[in-house]
C-alpha cells in the first residue's frame, strides 16, 4: 500500500500495458465484463436510442462499439492516450463514435449539460481524485439525467482480500482486510508482469457521500451475479455466488 502514487502513475501503467488489455478483449469485453457487467449495465441503461452518451474512461473502446450499436451518439474519453489510439483503430468509421484523450478528474473540454446518459466502466477506481470526477460527471449531464458507475466491491475488493485455501488447495472462504484503509494498492494485475495495475481503495460509505454531494440520489444498486446461462457457460465462476465481486450505481441528476 502506498498513498504517495496518483494519477500520474496509474496513467503510466495503463498507456504501459494498453497493447496487452486491449489484446485480450473480444467484442463484449474480457470474461468478467461479459459475465457480470455487461449484463447488469445494460439492465439500466435500458434504450439508448437516440441519446447522447459519454463512456467516461472508455479503454480500447468495447463498450462505447456497443452503446453505438443501439442508436446512440456516443463519445468516449480515457487518460490513456494509447488506449484512445487502440480504441479509434478498432471501431469503425460507420459507428461516428468521438474518441478524446481526457481524464475524468478534469473534462473541462467538454461542455456543461452535454449528456443525457454517462457511463463509468470500471474507472472510478483507478482515479486518484474520484470526488472531482464525480462532480464532473453531475456537470455533464442534463438535468435528469443518468450517471451509471461500476466499481470492484469496496467491502469485498480491499488490500489483503482474497480466497483463504485448504492445504489440498479448496477455497475455504473469502478474507477481507484493510477495509478503513483509504489509499493506493497493486492491483494483481496483469498476473505475468511485475508491475501492475493501481487501485485506489475507498469505503462505500465514502462513495455514497460523494455521491450525495455531487447532487446525485441514487436510483438502483446492483451487486451483479452470474446468470444461469452463464454458469451453463463458464461453470468454475459458480463460485462467486459466495461472494460478490463488484456493484453498479445508477444515479439520477
Amino acid at each position: 500500500m502506498n498513498d504517495e502514487l496518483g494519477s500520474k502513475e496509474a496513467i503510466k501503467r495503463w498507456d504501459k500495458y494498453a497493447e496487452l488489455i486491449s489484446t485480450s478483449y473480444g467484442e463484449n469485453g474480457d470474461i468478467h465484463r461479459e459475465i457480470f457487467l455487461n449484463p447488469a449495465l445494460f439492465s439500466l441503461m435500458g434504450s439508448v436510442k437516440n441519446k447522447k452518451v459519454l463512456d467516461a474512461g472508455c479503454g480500447e473502446g468495447y463498450l462505447s462499439r456497443m452503446i453505438a450499436k443501439g442508436g446512440a451518439s456516443v463519445t468516449g474519453v480515457d487518460y490513456s492516450q494509447n488506449m484512445i489510439t487502440i480504441a479509434k483503430s478498432k471501431s469503425p468509421e460507420e459507428l461516428k463514435i468521438n474518441f478524446h484523450h481526457g481524464n475524468c478528474e478534469d473534462l473541462s473540454f467538454l461542455q456543461n449539460e452535454s449528456y443525457d446518459l454517462i457511463v463509468s466502466n470500471m474507472v472510478i477506481h483507478d482515479l486518484y481524485d474520484y470526488e472531482m470526477a464525480i462532480h464532473e460527471m453531475n456537470r455533464l449531464l442534463v438535468e435528469g439525467g443518468t450517471f451509471i458507475f461500476s466499481i470492484p466491491h469496496p467491502c469485498f475488493v480491499t488490500p489483503g482480500s482474497g480466497w483463504v485455501k485448504s492445504d489440498t488447495g479448496e477455497k475455504l472462504y473469502w478474507k477481507v482486510d484493510n477495509y478503513f484503509y483509504e489509499g493506493t494498492y497493486n492491483q494483481n494485475f496483469p498476473i505475468d508482469q511485475e508491475e501492475k495495475f493501481l487501485i485506489f481503495h475507498r469505503t462505500l460509505s465514502s462513495y455514497v457521500n460523494t455521491i450525495v454531494r455531487a447532487g446525485f440520489q441514487i436510483e438502483e444498486m446492483i451487486e451483479p451475479k452470474p446468470s444461469a446461462e452463464m454458469i451453463e457457460k463458464y461453470p468454475s465462476f459458480e463460485e462467486d455466488f459466495r461472494c460478490s465481486d463488484f456493484l453498479v450505481f445508477k444515479l439520477r441528476k
